[in-house]
C-alpha cells in the first residue's frame, strides 16, 4: 500500500490544431504529475471495504466457475498495462477466454477502433471466450482483481481505464493527456455511454476528467457507475450491442456528425440514434 508520489512525465511538442479542438498547452518538458491526496485516501479505503467484504465471496464462486468450464489456465489473468506517467504496471483480472489466447485478433481490433468512427466494441463474438465470459465482462465482475491494484497504487477507483503497451504505442501526441492520472476501474467514459462511443470520444473524455479533477466528480462517477453496468449487461442480454469480428467491423460503417467535446458537451451514439448529452456531472 502506498500513497501517491509524484511522477514525471514528458508531455510532446504538438500544436493546437493536432487536438483536434481539444485545447492543450504547448509543451516541451518536463511536467511534473502531482496526484491529489485526497483521491488515494478514497482509493485505500473504497478497496480495502470492497476486498474485505465482496471480493472473498465473489472470488470463490468466480474462480470454481472458471476451472468448471476452462479447466486448463489460471484463474486470474495478468497482463501488462500503462499506468500514470507512462509507469507499466500489471493488470489483474479474472480470466474471461480460454488458455492459449494471443493478442494478434485484439491488437487488429483495437487498430481499427482508433482509426474509425465505429463505436468500442468489444469482441465479444469470438471463439475464445469462456461460456459466460460475455457477462463476466459486462457486469465488471472480471475487472474485481483490479481492486488490489487500487490498493497497490496502480490504479485508482476512477480514471481512464488502463491501454495497453501496444494502444499507447499508436497514439497521436495529444492523446497522452489521459496518462497523467492514475488509471480506473470506472471513469467519465464508463458513465457516458462505454461501447457506445467512439475511440475519439473516449480520448476526449478521459482528457476531459484529467482537467476537471475533483472529489466531486469522483463520488459523481461512483454513484453513476452500477446503473452504467446495469444498461451493459441489458445490451449484452439483449444483443443491442454486438462484439464484431474485426473484418465485419471493417466493412461496417457508422455514421457520426461529430466525435468532439464541445462546449463542455459530448456526442453519445446508441444504435444509429446520436443524442446530446452534458459532460459535466
Amino acid at each position: 500500500m502506498k500513497f501517491y508520489e509524484t511522477y514525471t512525465y514528458p508531455h510532446h511538442g504538438f500544436s493546437l490544431q493536432e487536438t483536434h479542438g481539444v485545447s492543450i498547452r504547448n509543451s516541451g518538458v518536463i511536467v511534473p504529475l502531482q496526484i491529489p491526496f485526497w483521491k488515494r485516501v478514497l482509493d485505500i479505503a473504497i478497496s480495502l471495504t470492497c476486498i474485505a467484504f465482496i471480493f472473498p465471496l465473489v472470488f470463490l464462486v468466480v474462480a470454481l466457475f472458471i476451472k468448471m468450464v476452462s479447466r486448463r489456465g489460471p484463474v486470474l489473468f495478468r497482463q501488462k498495462r500503462v499506468g500514470v506517467g507512462g509507469k507499466p504496471f500489471t493488470l489483474l483480472k479474472f480470466r474471461t477466454m480460454h488458455s492459449g489466447d494471443n493478442a494478434t485478433m485484439h491488437d487488429a481490433h483495437i487498430k481499427i477502433l482508433m482509426d474509425s468512427n465505429a463505436p468500442m466494441v468489444k469482441l465479444e463474438d469470438y471463439p475464445r471466450i469462456i461460456p459466460l465470459g460475455k457477462v463476466l465482462r459486462a457486469s465488471g465482475i472480471d475487472e474485481l482483481p483490479q481492486l488490489f491494484n487500487v490498493l497497490c497504487g496502480d490504479m485508482s477507483i476512477v480514471g481512464p481505464r488502463p491501454c495497453i503497451p501496444y494502444e499507447q504505442a499508436k497514439y497521436l501526441p495529444w492523446h497522452h493527456q489521459r496518462l497523467d492520472v492514475p488509471p480506473g476501474l470506472t471513469g467519465l467514459w464508463q458513465v457516458s455511454g462505454k461501447n457506445r462511443l467512439t475511440f475519439q470520444q473516449m480520448m476526449r473524455l478521459d482528457i476531459a476528467y484529467v482537467r476537471n479533477i475533483s472529489l466531486w466528480m469522483d463520488i459523481k462517477i461512483i454513484v453513476k457507475t452500477p446503473l452504467a453496468i446495469l444498461q451493459q449487461v441489458g445490451d449484452v442480454v439483449s444483443k443491442k450491442i454486438i462484439g464484431m469480428r474485426s473484418d465485419a467491423l471493417i466493412s461496417r460503417t457508422f455514421s457520426v456528425t461529430t466525435d468532439a467535446v464541445q462546449g463542455g458537451r459530448y456526442v453519445s451514439v446508441a444504435s444509429r440514434r446520436i443524442t446530446t448529452q452534458k459532460i459535466s456531472l
